[in-house]
Parts: structure tokens; sequence; C-alpha cells
């Protein structure tokens, strides 16, 4: 099978159509990832809560979804990288006038976040773009191995939502995604081991805790943006981006859908002045 087939396989069996999306059309369907239906929810994020945005109930749509939403669109500069090269990767958002917007909102002492993801959802990067006074965003990005991915930047322009758009990215080259991490609480990274606590509830406000220790000792992690840890959640199948608000310390509370499924969680957190990833797998 050539490296197209590979990736047109792949893509069709990863699209789920919401249930309970609403009818009428916000976005159309050429604004959306290939294979998912068009939506019109009502205004949803998630990750990085902005402090004057509202939780969105759990029927809602999730976040990242779509490449359009409330007359915001995602435009990357290009979306087919090099596998293994860093890129100097560059998009910008259009605003509903079409021009590019150049205000946000700072949430986590940074402006916009961009949340990058293999769709076997096997890794994780959290980045923050610089700002450039024409509205257009620029990172440093490297695609590791080939495949298909997607990026998600989650930001709230000044005077709009809170929004969070979503985009395919891919590096080409002959690849077969690994399967599905299983169910895990406990993740080890650099000697140091997280232990993810509470129950994933479909419908309803989860919180979920972390205990960070090393050498059987527990650990504070150290201020890291604003916060001592970032936690963001990615549902098998559709990657949707779901919520994960900070309440105090290590407790988050998480926002799933009705429909339950299987979650990947990235915990971010800092410690001896290095910024660490943990990660867990759930049900939900």
């Amino acid at each position: 099978m050539n490296t197209a087939t590979k990736l047109g396989v792949f893509a069709a069996g990863l699209a789920v159509v919401f249930g309970g999306a609403y009818a009428v059309g916000v976005t159309q369907e050429e604004d959306l990832p290939r294979g998912q239906a068009a939506y019109s929810p009502e205004p949803a994020h998630g990750g990085h809560a902005h402090e004057e945005s509202a939780e969105a109930p759990a029927d809602h749509v999730p976040g990242g979804l779509q490449i359009s939403q409330d007359g915001y669109r995602l435009h990357p500069a290009a979306t087919t990288l090099e596998p293994g090269k860093s890129h100097e990767f560059a998009f910008h958002v259009a605003g509903p006038d079409g021009k590019p917007v150049t205000g946000y909102q700072v949430a986590h002492e940074k402006k916009l976040h961009l949340i990058v993801a293999p769709r076997d959802l096997g890794g994780f990067q959290h980045l923050h773009p610089e700002l450039a006074p024409d509205g257009t965003w620029t990172v440093p990005l490297t695609l590791p191995e080939p495949g298909a991915y997607r990026m998600y930047a989650d930001f709230a322009p000044e005077g709009g939502p809170a929004l969070t758009l979503g985009a395919d990215l891919t590096a080409p080259g002959d690849f077969e995604p690994d399967p599905f991490p299983a169910t895990s609480r406990t993740s080890t990274v650099d000697g140091y081991t997280v232990t993810l606590q509470g129950e994933m509830n479909p419908g309803q406000p989860s919180p979920l805790s972390l205990v960070v220790s090393k050498d059987g000792q527990k650990v504070n992690p150290e201020p890291y943006l604003g916060a001592q840890g970032h936690l963001v959640m990615l549902r098998a199948g559709d990657l949707a981006y779901l919520h994960v608000h900070p309440m105090t310390g290590l407790i988050f509370m998480a926002q799933a859908p009705r429909e339950g499924g299987a979650y990947r969680l990235f915990f971010d957190f800092k410690h001896g002045g290095t910024v660490r990833t943990a990660s867990f797998t759930l049900e939900g």
C-alpha cells in the first residue's frame, strides 16, 4: 500500500460524527478537516481556560474539530512538512472581517497556545509561537516521524470568544500508526512518577488530580505559565480537544461529552527548571 493510500485509510477510520450537534451551519463542509461533518455549536474551547469565559455544557461540540468557528478561521502557511526537520512554522487567524487578527487576550501568560499531536496520540508538543505585528504566528516545529498530525490553536481574540481551532498536518513517508495506548494512570518521565487520580464522568464535570514524586518523595512542581501544571485532553478517534480547567494546585476540572470515549491526557509540569510531560490514557 502506498503512502497516499495509507493516509487516506487512516484518516477515514478516524472520522467520527458527534451526536447532538446542531443543524444550523456556522461553517461549511470545505472548512472542516477531512472526514468531518459540519457542526454549528455554541462557542466551545478546551485546554487553557480564559478567565472571562464560561464553562460550556458537556453536550456541546468540543474544540479543535473545526478549522473555522464564529467567523474566525485558522490559516496554516503550510500543512505538509518534511519529517525529522525543524521548520519555521507559520500561521495566522483571520477574523470576521477576513483580515489577520492582531490583538489577543492573555491566558496562562501567553496569547496563544499551540498543541501538535500525531493522530495515533503517541506524542504531544505544547508550543508558544511569537506574534508579528501583521498577525502572523511563527514557531520552530518538527514533526518527528512520517504520519498524520493535528494542530490546535487555543486562543481568545480581543473582544471575541475563546476558541480552539484545528487543522491537519502531514509528514510524508511510509508509516504505521501505533496502537492506541492502553489505559494507564501512572506515567514515568526522567525519573519522576506522576499519578492521575479521579474518574471521567461523561456529561458531568469531573475533578482530576495529579501527584508528582521522585525517589519515593512527593514533589511540588515549580510555577509554569502561571500555574503548577497544565493538562490537555484529546479524545481517541476524532481527536477532540476537550475542556480542562485548572482549579487549585494540581486539581483540574475536565468536561467530557455524554458520549464518552477513550482519552489521552498530557500533563506539563516544571521541576528543577525543566518542563516535562507525563501522559495517561483514560476511559470515560
